[in-house]
């Protein structure tokens, strides 16, 4: 393999791992310490909730860019080794769980973050106390099983981890 054609490789499987690290870690950074700083600084539901609902669209246009690194990466990684780097060469598994990730945060982005949004925004700004405990209900209907896709996305952003690194190491393994 030329030495240009291994530093490619280089770059796509690093950039692969920064890109499901900002992915993981990103949303591990979120649930661990951001969304509790916020409700215990800004001391209500309405702020913290509308400054988290934000926050959470800026996470979900660095997941778009991640699955864009991920997705191109794993496709060159198919083609690219040959026969002298296989180890390299995306596995089922590893493309199993990307999809999954990928499906995932689409139905999120695309379908549940945006309709929550909107239902936050129409049960803060309502004043009564009935009609805004009814449209919190509409919005929290949407909003939990956001939360389980996010929390299930995390997990499948771990095996994923897990599914890059072990041919690596069963290669490691092997060599000595």
């Amino acid at each position: 393999m030329s030495r240009a054609m291994r530093g490619w490789l280089v770059a796509c499987v690093t950039a692969e791992m920064v890109a499901l690290g900002c992915w993981v870690g990103g949303l591990t950074v979120l649930v661990a310490a951001a969304i509790p700083a916020v409700f215990n600084t800004f001391g209500g539901q309405d702020a913290g909730g509308l400054f988290l609902t934000r926050v959470f669209e800026g996470y979900n246009r660095l997941v778009l860019g991640a699955i864009v690194i991920l997705v191109g990466g794993a496709l060159w990684r198919q083609v690219a080794p040959g026969r002298q780097w296989p180890w390299l060469k995306p596995t089922r598994i590893e493309w199993a769980v990307l999809a999954g990730m990928v499906v995932i945060a689409g139905v999120i982005i695309f379908g549940l973050h945006p309709v929550a949004a909107t239902r936050q925004a129409e049960a803060f700004a309502i004043k009564e106390t009935g009609a805004r405990k009814a449209a919190l209900e509409a919005f929290f209907k949407i909003h939990q099983p956001t939360r389980v896709l996010y929390l299930l996305n995390l997990v499948l952003g771990v095996v994923l981890l897990g599914a890059k690194v072990r041919p690596w190491v069963t290669r490691s393994e092997a060599t000595t």
